[in-house]
């Protein structure tokens, strides 16, 4: 068992920074009570800003959006009436809820143990971390699933081969979220932002037309620095500053897999592919009965549409068949029994998600979010960067990142950005698709040092199965350096591809046709 590196010397003045964000950030209180704090910050803001009048005028509508004041007696009754609608709306509360009862049944039987040996087995150790980062990239094609299931899957993955499980934490979600717009595979963000783009685009040119994959080759050539970039800060900085692993979570033995695994697997594999034959002939044929009528494509399909069913059943069947060939299962009951304890480790998560609804409810309710975002897209226009073109992509870049923190969702910013910044520069000779492409880099890099971030208290959650004494301050000492190493190496790739004149997608070149 290869062990794990010995820790940087503490001489290295990255390092003792990282260690003052540990320790600064670990003063913070209870992830709970934080986002407790934080909600009631909100409603104190919204009343300061809502007597000084801040508003801003909304780039896509023209509307003024003024900052709400939630601390009156009409805010106290809508707060009071919302806890729980905002509690069970919560986004990722139904979503990683459902892929984990799937998923119990696969854990309860025995698969997920014996998958994990299979793949430690087979891959050599030198390249885990890449395939544990590159995983990660390509798990978030299935919208937010990689948090769910492949960040844990990346701790465990480590900690059965002796090295520390939070660097496998780590490199997974630097994967699934720091390289949320990296990616080989196409997925529904790339028709949502597509379609913002396109409607921004019309403003300068009338009938233009801006496709799904219009940042595609950008997105390949990101994978692969992404995948490099996340492996060096894995395996020369996350994981020699934590050291060799001293808790007492218990790794997965790494041994052969005896005959009635491998029966179990077969039969896992076998059911899987039936349920995946299945969904294809359902999506893929004409009339196929996944498809929507009025949008008869895959990613208009009830499959997209439905994805996290679709995960918890193919936890179910692929549990069940390995259970039944490999002889774990002999009744109900100990189906039945694999959710129940699935569910009861989530206790943490589920306290800390009804604090973190009602703290994003208000700050949604209050508009500081859009008026932050708009006043500050408004100061980088004003500052009248028109004659460095690529300095101005950079500044689109920084600015996302930093929006970024306190708006999470990529849809929602473009849609306050794009009315702004890709009229800009579509005026200037750029086209409205590397616009697009320079703000997926922002949008991604500080995903994973916000703890705004929704899946944030999640990740926080499986951090503390290894580490209990894990903080936020922990994760984002552990975060940021992939933070800073994304957004440097991903800006220098945009520079690099612009001063090549390289096309960001099919058909999609840099510059407008005069």
């Amino acid at each position: 068992m290869t062990p794990s590196p010995a820790p940087v010397a503490t001489s290295s003045w990255f390092q003792r920074f990282l260690t003052v964000i540990e320790r600064l950030g670990n003063l913070l209180p209870n992830p709970s009570t934080l986002f407790a704090l934080l909600a009631a910050t909100v409603v104190v803001l919204s009343w300061i800003f809502s007597r000084m009048g801040v508003s801003a005028i909304h780039p896509a509508t023209g509307q003024v959006v003024p900052v709400i004041n939630l601390l009156n007696v009409e805010g106290l009754h809508r707060m009071l009436i919302s806890v729980v609608p905002n509690f069970v709306g919560f986004p990722p509360l139904g979503t990683v809820l459902a892929c984990l009862v799937g998923i119990a049944v696969a854990e309860r039987t025995g698969l997920v143990t014996a998958g994990l040996r299979l793949i430690v087995l087979a891959t050599p150790r030198r390249w885990l971390a890449s395939i544990v980062v590159f995983g990660g990239i390509l798990s978030h094609s299935g919208a937010d699933v990689g948090y769910v299931l492949f960040i844990p899957l990346g701790a465990a993955m480590f900690h059965a081969v002796g090295r520390h499980p939070l660097a496998g934490l780590a490199a997974a979600f630097a994967g699934v979220s720091g390289g949320f717009s990296a990616n080989i595979v196409l997925g529904t963000i790339d028709a949502l932002l597509a379609g913002i783009t396109q409607a921004a685009a019309t403003v300068v040119r009338p009938g233009m037309l801006v496709n799904p994959a219009a940042n595609w080759y950008f997105l390949i050539a990101a994978s692969i620095l992404i995948t490099v970039v996340g492996t060096w800060v894995t395996e020369k900085i996350v994981e020699p500053r934590l050291g060799p692993y001293q808790g007492d979570a218990q790794a997965e033995e790494i041994k052969p897999l005896n005959a009635g695994e491998k029966r179990g697997l077969l039969y896992a594999v076998l059911a899987t592919l039936a349920v995946t034959l299945v969904i294809l002939w359902g999506t893929l044929t004409d009339g196929g009965f996944l498809l929507d009528p009025k949008n008869p494509t895959f990613l208009g399909s009830y499959f997209i549409k439905g994805l996290i069913f679709f995960i918890f059943f193919y936890g179910l069947v692929a549990g069940l068949a390995y259970g039944i060939g490999a002889g774990t299962i002999r009744n109900d009951n100990d189906v039945i029994r694999g959710m129940d304890a699935s569910v009861s480790t989530m206790g943490s998560y589920i306290v800390m998600a009804f604090f973190a609804s009602q703290f994003l409810a208000y700050f949604n309710w209050t508009n500081l979010g859009t008026v932050l975002a708009v006043k500050g897209a408004g100061l980088i226009k004003d500052m009248n960067l028109q004659d460095s073109p690529t300095l101005l992509m950079v500044s689109l870049v920084l600015f996302t990142a930093t929006v970024n923190l306190v708006i999470g969702s990529a849809s929602a910013k473009w849609t306050l950005l794009a009315p702004i910044f890709v009229p800009m520069f579509m005026l200037l000779g750029y086209t409205p698709e590397l616009v697009q492409g320079a703000y997926r880099v922002g949008d991604s890099c500080t995903n994973i040092i916000t703890p705004l971030n929704q899946y944030f208290p999640l990740i926080l959650g499986f951090a503390v199965r290894y580490v209990p004494k894990t903080g936020i301050g922990t994760m984002l000492a552990m975060m940021l350096p992939y933070s800073i190493a994304f957004l440097i190496a991903w800006t220098l790739m945009l520079i690099a591809w612009i001063a090549l004149g390289l096309p960001v997608g099919p058909g999609a070149g840099l510059f407008l046709p005069q």
